[in-house]
Parts: structure tokens; sequence; C-alpha cells
């Protein structure tokens, strides 16, 4: 009797260690989990654009049906993540016009008005581009990834990332991307509200061997709300190019070209 006592006593002591370890266990599951989708997005986002600081042109023209095609040209400089500044090449209209982005915080400044506007990240600069589509470099810093599910795409399997917004301040407050398996290549995307409806898709494409990688060079995002609206954002001209914090500033902006 006092055998089998000490028998179901050693019993429930087992189980009852197992049922503490399980949630380390989860937890450590989960955690390799986040490693894994943090990885995933941070070679898709060396991929787009590299680490150091580099110069490069985007030519934005914008579709829609009744309406002329809209054209802009723009000179982004991007130091990591925080700092960029985008200059407006054309129209002529609009030149001398630029972009200054400091963390999170975006600014405009125009040739007509003496202190610059502040901005938000997620408000519109042409067609379906928003501030944040050109001012931010990558996605690594703005979202908490989590890998999704694996999918085919015409024989290909690609990543999907769910992409959670660290706080209200950036470009969009879900993104879902496409990444590539075997080579970590992105290959489109969704945008989405704080309410979670969609706003725009996007598609990486022609990849070309910039800079030692092959980067995409043509960024096509379609309106989800409204039909056959598009603009088309093609990137060239990429180059290194060494960009001291103090062209970052206020005071500074005016001097560039």
């Amino acid at each position: 009797m006092q055998k089998q006592y000490f028998s179901q006593r050693i019993l429930a002591i087992f189980l009852l260690s197992a049922l503490l370890l399980l949630p380390l266990q989860l937890r450590a599951s989960l955690n390799e989990t986040d490693e894994f989708a943090q990885s995933i997005l941070e070679k898709a986002d060396d991929i787009r654009f590299p680490r150091d600081s580099f110069q490069v042109d985007v030519d934005i023209r914008t579709t829609s049906p009744g309406k002329s095609d809209d054209h802009h040209k723009y000179r982004v400089l991007s130091k990591g993540n925080e700092n960029s500044i985008v200059l407006v090449k054309e129209p002529a209209s609009e030149r001398g016009q630029a972009l200054l982005m400091r963390g999170r915080d975006l600014w405009i400044f125009m040739p007509s008005v003496s202190q610059p506007i502040r901005l938000s990240l997620s408000q519109r600069l042409t067609g379906q581009v928003a501030n944040g589509d050109i001012a931010r470099a990558n996605f690594t810093g703005d979202y908490h990834p989590k890998l999704l599910r694996t999918e085919t795409i015409d024989n290909e399997q690609y990543y999907v990332l769910e992409l959670t917004g660290v706080d209200r301040s950036v470009t969009y407050q879900k993104v879902i991307l496409w990444v590539e398996k075997t080579n970590f290549r992105p290959f489109q995307a969704e945008f989405y509200s704080l309410s979670n409806r969609l706003l725009k898709t996007s598609r990486y494409e022609n990849y070309e061997m910039i800079l030692g990688q092959y980067r995409p060079t043509r960024l096509i995002m379609e309106n989800a709300l409204k039909q056959d609206e598009t603009s088309i954002l093609d990137y060239s001209d990429m180059k290194l190019r060494d960009l001291p914090d103090k062209i970052f500033t206020k005071n500074y902006l005016k001097r560039l070209e």
C-alpha cells in the first residue's frame, strides 16, 4: 500500500513538473518562430535597399481612368532606416520642395513657405504612394513580423509574413508580405489601415544586379478601393553615398542639390 502511495505521488509530481515546463517550452518555441520571421524580414529588406547610406532616383507614374497620367521624379538620400531626404526633381512647379525624415518625424519644406510643415508617414505623396513608401528604407524598424504560413504561387514557394506596426505613427498598421523562400526576394505585399481595411497592393519586379545584390527596380502599387488606379515606381542610379548626420537637419536642407 505504501509503495503504491509513493508511486502515485511520484507520478503526480512528474505530471505537475511537465505542466509547469509546458509554458516555458511554448514560449521558447514562439521566440524561435519570432526570430525566424525577423530574419526573413531583415533579409528581404537587405535586398530592397542597401544597409549603408545611399542615393537613388525614383520615377513615379500614376494612371487612373478618365485622368491624364501624373508624373513625378524624386531623389532619395537615405541613411539607415531613421534618416532620409526626398528631393522633388519633377514637375518643375514643385522643384525645390523636399521631405526630411528623422526617426518617424517628417516635415515638408517648400520655397514659398518660411517654416517647414509637419506631415505623417501615411499621408499621400502622389498617386498611390504615401510619404512613408518613399521616405522609409525598410520594414524592419517599423513592424513586428510573424510568420503566417508558406504558400505556393506559380510553382514558387513563399513565406507569408504578417507585419504589425510598432505604434500608430508607422505608414501602415498592418502589412502582409510574400517573400520567396529560395532567395528571400520580396514578391508582393498588401497594406492595411488601422481598421484592417485593405488599402493597396504592390508587386516587386524587374530585379537587377545593383551594388552586389539583385534588387527590385520596379514597384507597382494598385489601389484596392478604386479600380484601375495604379502607381508605378521605377528606381534608377542607386549608389552608395557618404551622408553625414548634419545634412539631415532643417537648416542644412536648403543647401542640398
